[in-house]
């Protein structure tokens, strides 16, 4: 049906998916102008902000017919791999299970069920199992379903959980009689999605969201199943600040956080007397970042202060907090990124990394035989898992690497024995055997070196032949390790080889990395992802004319830029959720995100930084020139990410190149940022991400 809204044109297609004639989607063009700092900037596609407007959803439903009508030659393909990926996943799993206060706690899936079923078993694995929520139950009247926090109030007899049903991550909290399995009538609206229990089993703490802006800006405390009203204990006025609450791992306090990107304030107040004034642990300093752990009569205090860039671990009396009574634990190591701690009744365990690699140190209270835990492999992914009890010589963690599969490890501290508690199975014919990952070093024009992480089928991989999807995020100080996906295998297998390039603006080398690649830093993270994907080229680690690149939200925004700025070098994008209307979004105080992301992007309402984020915005600068094949995914829903933003690139892209290489959008009308809920609804946007990158090899 042609709507008045939208200019059909017939192209012919480039690629060989199939060279037919076929509608192109071109949205309306009614200029806004947007005026700051004097400057003026025209948006013909502003209007398709207008959430709700029919003219709105017709044309993102076009959009989505639009990709189904281009890819309909390879819905076969689509198909195939959603179920190949699909079919390497055990259906009938469950969680190592771990103890806290007297049960085992696990989640399990069933066969042909989309959703977690959470259990608990009292003191035993040999006892009955108690079923806590199954998920697949409570989300068969809605599209999406999400369950946030699970919380048990210290008796065990009662049950918050949180559930969002739109994908906008506004929790509902609900409450369960866990003995009678009564769920109450009363709930709370627009949280997190998780509370804290004081230890009288009686009063809440929760985390009340901004309906617009979805800042976390109250704590409200709540006296369960009385009936009388709730108390706001905390608002946050600053709105470059978020709060949370939650219970220490000692549960002696409540912990009241209130952090921005560059500066953090805790409040404590006593869990067994949860009606006492909070008490403030160090007030907030621009520039002093810091967190807090309690264990016995101290606090540890991983901070940045005094200017350690990589963090260091301080420790004070915990009636005695002013940073002024903070005394160095761990001092600031120049080229060890300080990063987390686990606390135990006789250690303390360490992680950190360095040279781009995670490392783990055991240290024991009060002596002197501290120890490394040990691993072989070039590249790799490592985390603490969950370590809820005190009392134990066991450590829990995470590791994998790019041919690894994910495996819970328990460390003995004493012995320095490991077990492996489980390993993801890979259903099918899967060796680890047959796949190569190492770790190279591309330079940069600045002169620095840029990891990257790679891995390939050793049997499939000619040198300057393959095909090779760089992936990178770079923003926010996050670090993409090097973790195997079950799902990266249906590339692999076809001859792929897959990438990790650890730009700057993420942690990999330490902090002075990210700093490196923020604010009026940014562009480096782009020019690092450029040249990462030019040196795979020179060594031959790919084909020049079959580069891929691939990022997601923050790292949508690096595939936004870097189509503007070597749109010669990729053959195709892929451009997840992206973040590529920076100026208009950062300008408008009500979108989520925004005034709480001035210390990343820069505040644009001060012209200097205007101007910078105008010289990389993707949208501002889509040009007259000709840009490769892009596949642009967002949700109608998204919070994070608005899918307005997506849906103008695409229509400016279609207006300006001046070639014919598709340009594709995915819009799911049911989900948000995190795309489809369910366990396996979610690859199937991955197959098609994966089908369109397969299809442009036919060109």
């Amino acid at each position: 049906m042609k709507n008045s809204y939208l200019i059909i044109f017939l192209i012919l297609t480039s690629c060989n998916m199939k060279k037919i004639e076929i509608s192109e989607p071109k949205a309306e063009k009614i200029n806004t102008v947007l005026t700051a700092h004097g400057d003026e900037r025209i948006d013909e596609y502003y209007w398709l902000r207008e959430r709700g407007n029919p003219k709105v959803i017709d044309y993102l439903n076009s959009e989505n017919s639009y990709r189904d009508e281009y890819m309909k030659d390879y819905k076969n393909l689509e198909k195939n791999l959603f179920e190949e990926i699909k079919s390497r996943i055990k259906e009938d799993d469950s969680s190592v299970p771990y103890f806290y206060n007297r049960y085992y706690y696990y989640t399990r899936y069933e066969k042909g069920k989309q959703y977690p079923i959470y259990c608990r078993q009292k003191e035993s694995l040999e006892a009955a199992e108690e079923i806590l929520i199954d998920a697949n139950i409570m989300s068969k009247k809605h599209e999406y379903f999400q369950i946030g926090g699970i919380d048990i109030s210290t008796n065990n007899k009662f049950m918050a959980y949180g559930v969002d049903t739109i994908s906008r991550r506004l929790y509902t909290i609900h409450f369960m009689n866990l003995e009678t399995r009564e769920i109450y009538k009363h709930t709370i609206s627009n949280t997190s999605g998780s509370i804290t229990w004081a230890n009288d089993n009686q009063t809440i703490f929760y985390d009340k969201k901004n309906t617009k802006t979805l800042r976390n800006e109250r704590i409200m405390k709540h006296k369960f199943n009385s009936g009388s009203e709730d108390k706001e204990i905390f608002f946050e006025s600053d709105e470059e600040f978020d709060t949370y609450s939650y219970k220490t791992k000692s549960e002696k306090y409540i912990i009241i956080t209130s952090s921005s990107t560059l500066s953090d304030e805790y409040r404590y107040a006593s869990a067994d007397n949860p009606d006492e004034n909070f008490t403030i642990f160090q007030e907030r300093i621009d520039g002093l970042e810091y967190s807090i752990s309690h264990f016995k009569n101290n606090w540890y205090i991983k901070t940045n202060k005094d200017k350690a860039t990589n963090f260091k671990l301080m420790i004070c009396d915990e009636n005695n907090t002013s940073s002024k009574k903070w005394k160095d634990y761990i001092p600031h190591r120049k080229n060890i990124l300080f990063e987390d701690i686990d606390i135990f009744e006789d250690f303390l365990v360490i992680t950190e990394r360095e040279n781009g690699l995670r490392k783990i140190e055991i240290r024991s209270w009060g002596k002197t035989e501290n120890h490394f835990i040990s691993f072989n492999e070039e590249t790799y992914s490592l985390g603490s898992s969950t370590n809820s009890e005190f009392n134990t010589n066991k450590f829990r963690y995470n590791y994998s690497s790019l041919t690894n599969p994910n495996s819970i490890v328990e460390y003995d501290m004493l012995t320095k024995e490991k077990k492996i508690l489980k390993e993801s199975e890979v259903i099918g014919d899967f060796n680890k055997e047959n796949y190569t990952s190492k770790r190279v070093w591309a330079p940069a024009r600045d002169g620095k070196k840029i990891p990257i992480s790679l891995v390939y089928r050793k049997d499939t991989f000619k040198e300057g032949q393959n095909p090779l999807l760089l992936y990178a995020y770079g923003s926010y100080g996050i670090t993409n390790n090097a973790r195997f996906s079950s799902v990266r295998l249906s590339l692999l297998d076809r001859g792929f080889v897959y990438a990790i390039a650890h730009v700057r603006g993420s942690q990999y080398l330490g902090r002075e990395w990210y700093n490196d690649g923020k604010m009026f830093n940014k562009k480096n993270t782009f020019w690092d992802f450029i040249d990462s994907g030019k040196y795979l080229i020179e060594s031959k680690f790919v084909n020049k004319n079959k580069l891929f690149a691939m990022g997601g939200s923050a790292g949508g925004l690096l595939m936004g830029a870097v189509s503007n700025m070597a749109p010669k070098l990729f053959k195709g994008i892929i451009a997840a959720v992206p973040f590529v209307d920076v100026i208009t979004t950062m300008l408008d105080e009500d979108i989520p995100l925004t005034t709480s992301e001035y210390d990343e992007w820069g505040n644009p309402n001060n012209k200097d930084s205007y101007d910078y984020m105008l010289s990389y915005s993707p949208y501002d600068q889509v040009e007259r020139k000709d840009y490769p094949a892009i596949f642009i995914t967002t949700g109608y829903h998204d919070s994070q990410v608005q899918y307005f933003e997506p849906a103008k690139w695409i229509a400016r892209l279609r207006e300006k190149r001046t070639n014919d290489e598709p340009l594709l959008m995915y819009c799911n009308m049911d989900a948000g940022h995190g795309g489809a809920s369910g366990r396996f609804e979610a690859y199937k946007e991955t197959a098609m991400e994966y089908a369109f990158l397969i299809a442009l090899l036919d060109d």
